[in-house]
């Protein structure tokens, strides 16, 4: 393979003038552009990115200069570039590169792509154009430097059928019908501000939309498919206050006439931050007052207000190179919170955060394969291994701890300097430091490169001794790893780590916060009282994980079961807890017995995390039937005294965490096969069915899921002619995740069959990953779902090729097999079928199957590389060493507990 290396800086560009024709019958395109070029120093060439294009013709004409053909172009899909030599040298100075260009509108969501839809009466089935050019995909549609530094100006023109309808970053300023074919309209946007390829957007379709404005007279739409404008208005709503409350924020107000955002049927992300034109996938914009779930709801308000952050973080200030990805996604994640929060005070998002954000950072990061938060990129294919937790996660986590390590009002202020000093450039970590130092006057550099540049995150161990009134508490820093085996060569890792203590006396009060910079510190926290608990990392705003001396621990469990302990510590102790078990520091019997504290917890936030363990341990105990039975029985007693409080039917005057809660309890039960919850499911299914009674949405996920379980075929083909029938794709989701729960094997390959068909009213390619994940980690669909991959391997590969969604596929079906049996056929598997984007995945889920085999996977893997994959797969296999030494480790201990519980 030839070696990756970034385009040359002899020429950049200036301004894009693009032409674009889709074919919606053929499925293709033609295109042609003028580029105005600056020639930076001589040159006989010019390279750019293009891929999967054919380049029909070019020429370059300098300014006031003879037009000139260059005489050869080179395209190569190995390096993504085109190659353009010319006979004479090219003087440094401007001039315009003209190209003509076909493609194909491809059908994998990337690039200039199709998305299949029914025409508005329902008659016809049609094709739009759609694009998603992140990360590096623009090149798929036009040649261009497709690198995030190199910035310029476009100006779109869309010839169209008359018919459909337009959409770019930018206003429309002109339309025309085209004289020599009356059946095309031509449509002309105006130029854009000085951004990024990867953001350029253009769609042509059929779409309805909604309409509003902000404060300050800023046009906003949403577009969904024909007929489901009204099911845009939540989003509507939530886009201009975040407008508002951005513009208010950075103090830098947005600086486009329009926000458009648009609902695709077929999209592989979640959302896009295109410039002035946001694309989402149907379930994460559109919301149906009546049929759509409060989890839905939140999350549609996180996902918008995390898109328009965007819009100054990323946008109006892009990341320098893929390296610094994480100054994108780390701090829009971040700001999505800091919005909702203000918008939506109701949620207590900030609790939410912890567990939805901040736990999942921990587990991925606590792994050796981890990755820092900023991580050298190369190749860009190796991209879309970064689009994961610790960029998004734990990036945001780093900047939760450093808002409050600083506090708002200088947070705010640094980010105004910022965002003003690069504006429509490009920057890098280190600038944001710089800018964010200088507000607070506090050491941010050293502290946060200790962040981003190291991977991991460290464990305090903690004990204590008394001197008169007050407690010495000494702490030790070593890195925290899942598998309880710190590697000599990271016994040194040390972070600079903002500490915060809270007590018993005043347990809302932060009672001692310093910066630990060494291996050692002893805090001493005055005037405390005999037996009164100290609490380190208040709100888990830190980034640490902490291991308390038993005299301590001792002291804080009273305090969960009568709750004094505020909810976030709740939580933080009981998974601080359950990763020290994983890791192997205590035993497993210890968390069960921690949980049982936790049976009268009536706060959303701390069982949805507890919820997170209890998934974990039945994954991990699904391979022993007699273990699995005990557990479940210990499971829905724990989360019997939380049933009995929210039973089915909303409580009147019930907290907007409470009917979250109902639902997440509602579903764990069924997990754990508690028949009296599974027959009243079945019942209010029998109801819905019926038309005597609407299944509310917050439990439907639930009810299909129990109905599904153990179904017959008439109940399996109605939830099929529920799924085919409804308009709103998150029923849709609904509905596919529950059948994937059946536990019967014929249903099973029924339902993988339903997830890869091709008709329209099937699911959709972008949903179909899921189901087959939802299959294979079910206990009954887990063999069948890894057959399933492999006889369908190319359809497979052609649908997602190297994208994410073959890679969160591959390490989802593959990391939780146990025997020596599954690890052979699952290593000659990928030995004889490369899926390019998956090799890491693949080595995760190998690696602790069975330890003698390890060293012939990794010759493999180190042997036949595939860019872009590495990290995934192996983290996904050492995942399944962590799995495997803990059963091993465990299982005798928990059988023995779980025996004499029960």
């Amino acid at each position: 393979m030839t070696s990756f290396k970034r385009l040359p800086s002899t020429v950049t560009p200036i301004h894009y003038s693009i032409t674009l024709r889709p074919n919606l019958t053929s499925l293709t395109f033609s295109g042609s552009e003028d580029i105005e070029v600056r020639i930076n120093s001589d040159t006989n060439e010019i390279v750019l990115n293009s891929l999967e294009i054919d380049i029909t013709s070019a020429s370059f004409t300098p300014q006031n200069g003879k037009k000139l053909t260059p005489l050869r172009i080179q395209s190569s899909d190995e390096t993504e570039t085109s190659c353009f030599t010319f006979s004479e040298p090219l003087t440094s100075g401007t001039g315009v590169l003209s190209i003509q260009f076909t493609g194909i509108l491809n059908d994998k969501l990337i690039g200039f792509y199709r998305s299949k839809y029914q025409s508005r009466e329902g008659r016809e089935e049609r094709y739009a154009a759609v694009t998603q050019f992140a990360a590096t995909d623009a090149r798929r549609a036009f040649p261009g430097w497709d690198e995030p530094a190199i910035k310029a100006t476009f100006a779109v023109t869309l010839e169209v059928p008359i018919d459909r309808m337009t959409l770019s970053n930018t206003d429309v300023v002109s339309e025309e019908v085209l004289e020599d074919d009356p059946r095309v309209k031509r449509v002309k946007y105006s130029t854009t501000p000085l951004m990024s390829t990867y953001l350029l957007a253009f769609i042509v379709g059929e779409f309805d939309f909604v309409e509003s404005a902000t404060t300050d007279g800023v046009r906003v739409r949403v577009y969904a498919p024909v007929g489901k404008a009204s099911q845009g208005e939540f989003a509507l709503s939530v886009t201009a206050k975040a407008i508002n409350y951005y513009n208010d924020y950075f103090g830098i107000s947005y600086p486009l006439p329009k926000m458009d955002l648009i609902a695709l049927s077929d999209f592989a992300y979640w959302a896009m931050e295109n410039w002035g034109l946001v694309t989402y996938r149907e379930t994460a914009l559109l919301m149906d007052p009546k049929n759509s779930s409060s989890m839905s709801k939140q999350s549609t308000a996180l996902t918008v207000a995390h898109e328009v952050s965007h819009q100054w973080f990323g946008n109006l200030v892009t990341m320098e190179w893929w390296t610094h990805l994480w100054l994108n996604e780390g701090f829009a994640k971040f700001m999505e919170y800091l919005c909702v929060d203000q918008l939506f005070p109701e949620y207590q998002i900030w609790m939410q955060y912890v567990s939805q954000t901040f736990l999942p950072a921990l587990q991925l990061d606590a792994l050796h394969n981890s990755h820092p938060i900023e991580v050298p990129i190369g190749h860009p294919s190796e991209v879309n291994e970064i689009f994961d937790e610790i960029s998004y996660n734990k990036g945001s986590a780093v900047i939760r701890m450093l808002h409050r390590f600083i506090g708002d009002e200088l947070f705010r202020k640094g980010m105004h300097s910022y965002l003003s000093l690069h504006s429509y450039k490009s920057a890098k970590t280190e600038d944001l430091w710089t800018a964010l130092q200088e507000s607070s006057n506090k050491p941010v550099r050293d502290v946060m490169s200790t962040w981003t540049l190291q991977k991991g995150y460290p464990v305090i161990s903690v004990t204590s001794r008394r001197d008169k009134d007050s407690v010495i508490l000494s702490l030790t820093q070593e890195k925290f790893c899942a598998d309880g085996k710190l590697p000599a060569n990271e016994s040194t890792t040390r972070w600079l780590i903002p500490i915060s203590v809270i007590r018993a006396s005043d347990p809302n009060q932060i009672a001692v916060e310093v910066l630990m910079d060494s291996k050692t510190l002893d805090i001493e926290v005055p005037n405390v009282s005999t037996n009164e608990w100290l609490k380190l990392n208040a709100s888990c705003v830190g980034v640490y994980r902490v291991n308390y001396s038993p005299e301590l621990l001792s002291l804080l469990l009273p305090s969960i079961v009568d709750k004094t302990l505020p909810p976030l510590d709740r939580l933080g102790l009981q998974s601080d807890v359950f990763a020290l078990v994983q890791s192997g520091r205590t035993s497993t019997p210890e968390v069960l017995k921690l949980m049982d504290a936790f049976a009268n917890e009536d706060d959303y936030t701390v069982w949805n995390a507890i919820d997170g363990c209890l998934a974990k341990l039945n994954q991990l105990l699904s391979h022993n039937s007699e273990v699995l039975q005990l557990f479940h029985a210990f499971g829905r007693q724990l989360l019997s005294k939380t049933y009995s409080r929210l039973g089915w039917q909303p409580i009147k005057g019930e907290t907007h965490l409470d009917t979250l809660l109902r639902g997440l309890v509602i579903n764990r039960l069924i997990s754990f096969g508690d028949q009296s919850v599974i027959s009243e499911a079945k019942n209010l299914f029998d109801s819905h069915c019926a038309g005597s009674h609407v299944i509310p949405p917050d439990l439907r996920s639930a009810v299909y899921r129990a109905v599904a379980i153990d179904c017959n075929d008439k109940t399996f083909d109605t939830l099929l002619k529920l799924y085919r029938e409804s308009d709103l794709h998150e029923e849709k989701r609904r509905l596919s995740l529950g059948l994937a729960s059946v536990k019967d094997s014929n249903r099973i390959a029924k339902v993988l069959d339903f997830a890869l068909s091709v008709p329209i009213s099937d699911v959709r390619s972008n949903e179909s990953v899921l189901v087959i994940i939802s299959v294979g980690l079910t206990r009954n669909g887990r063999d069948i779902a890894w057959k399933f991959f492999k006889e369908n391997k190319d359809e497979l590969r052609r649908r997602y090729e190297s994208g994410t969604l073959i890679g969160r596929l591959v390490k989802h079906i593959t990391e939780n097999f146990c025997t020596e049996d599954t690890l052979q056929d699952v290593q000659t598997f990928f030995t004889e079928n490369a899926f390019p984007g998956t090799e890491r995945t693949v080595k995760q889920s190998l690696e602790s199957i069975l330890d003698s085999l390890l060293q012939d996977v990794q010759t493999f893997f180190t042997e036949n590389a595939f860019p872009g994959t590495e990290r995934t797969v192996k983290q996904s296999l050492e995942s399944i060493r962590v799995n495997i030494d803990w059963l091993s480790r465990d299982l005798q201990s928990i059988h023995a507990f779980l025996t004499k519980r029960s």
